[in-house]
């Protein structure tokens, strides 16, 4: 019997060693909510699928032992309180302690950061949580020779969001120690190159696939729960991994828009498969979503509106639909849309655009 503590990608990697350990009772504990939990959606649907319970909103309190040896641990139930800024807060939810048996625990549960080594008089700021006060593009503290990065700086993430804070706070460190400001940053490169090769071609697939994501394939549970070796995904076969390749939206080529080129004849409404482009007079975002040819409901992506048209309408494109198959571009009879791919290379300290701005500021 297995307990193990803890919400994230860890946690799902000790449950399902346990079971093929040849744990029998193996449950996750987690004093969170489900959804609120680290660990991806997909680490969580293996766990499940393998017969493993997760229970949320449980905080352990107590191990249980007789006679020297651990039988289980004590936890109590709570809920989530959120404050005016989203801030979440555990509180108790007056039930009794609930108690579940165990033979082992597993403690996968992080570590917390801590800065009991710096002195609070040097000028460094920390907020109610303890965690340094960072500004979010310079990554500096209030004592501004003073940076942080990963999860000493905006809590966990991952080791991805670590290097790039890494990277921003090279460049402010660069900039610093060049006399010149950290706030203005220098712009990424960006490359924008057409990828028309005539007039219903391009040099890019742009096939549409209307193909759900393919599943992969795995091993039987009573196969797979046998040994911790065995590798529980058996991967696409050529065929499969084909089609699965097909189903690529080609992010880095984006739908251009040149106004002067418009007549609005709307051939490009005509003919988008997910009608994500609208011709309409312009108006407040939130009430220019509810009047496109298809309402615009994923707030997070920003709409693509051109500048005003010869019939003072705009074109509003939709970027959270687009399937980037360029027919508008193939369409259009004046060239106003066009396929470009954007390749871009991030600023770095010491890069080439760094310098090229440093220059610029020097003179």
């Amino acid at each position: 019997r297995v307990v193990v503590l803890g919400g994230g990608n860890t946690a799902m990697d000790c449950c399902r060693s346990a079971r093929r350990l040849g744990g029998e009772d193996v449950k996750v504990i987690v004093r969170s909510g489900f959804d609120e939990m680290k660990a991806s959606p997909w680490e969580k649907e293996d766990a499940a699928h393998e017969g493993i319970p997760i229970l949320n909103y449980l905080v352990p309190k107590a191990y249980v032992h007789e006679n020297g040896k651990l039988v289980g641990m004590n936890f109590e139930k709570v809920r989530a309180e959120y404050d005016e800024r989203g801030r979440r807060k555990l509180v108790p939810a007056g039930e009794a302690e609930q108690f579940f048996a165990c033979d082992e625990v597993l403690v996968a549960v992080g570590q917390e950061n801590a800065f009991p080594w710096i002195e609070r008089d040097i000028g460094i700021a920390f907020n109610e949580w303890g965690m340094p006060v960072v500004d979010a593009v310079t990554h500096q503290s209030s004592l501004p020779n003073v940076l942080f990065g990963g999860d000493a700086a905006f809590g966990p993430k991952n080791i991805i969001w670590a290097v790039a804070h890494g990277h921003e706070a090279a460049v402010s460190i660069d900039r610093l120690l060049s006399g010149l400001n950290p706030v203005e940053r220098p712009a990424p490169a960006v490359e924008v190159i057409s990828q028309k090769m005539g007039i219903h071609e391009w040099s890019y697939d742009n096939d549409i696939s209307r193909d759900d994501r393919f599943k992969v394939p795995v091993l039987p549970l009573e196969k797979a729960l046998t040994s911790i070796t065995l590798e529980a995904e058996l991967g696409f076969d050529a065929a499969t991994a084909w089609k699965e390749a097909q189903r690529c939206l080609n992010c880095d080529v984006q739908t251009v828009f040149t106004d002067s080129a418009c007549i609005e004849c709307d051939a490009c409404v005509d003919i988008c498969p997910m009608d994500c482009i609208s011709f309409t007079g312009n108006g407040d975002e939130a009430e220019l979503r509810t009047r496109l040819t298809a309402p615009a409901l994923n707030l997070e992506q920003s709409l693509y509106v051109s500048g005003p048209l010869k019939t003072q309408r705009v074109m509003v494109k939709d970027e959270d639909v687009c399937l980037h198959c360029g027919l508008c571009a193939e369409r259009c009879p004046t060239g106003a849309w066009d396929m470009r791919k954007v390749l871009m290379e991030m600023t770095h300290a010491n890069s080439p655009c760094a310098k090229a701005s440093r220059k610029q500021e020097v003179a």
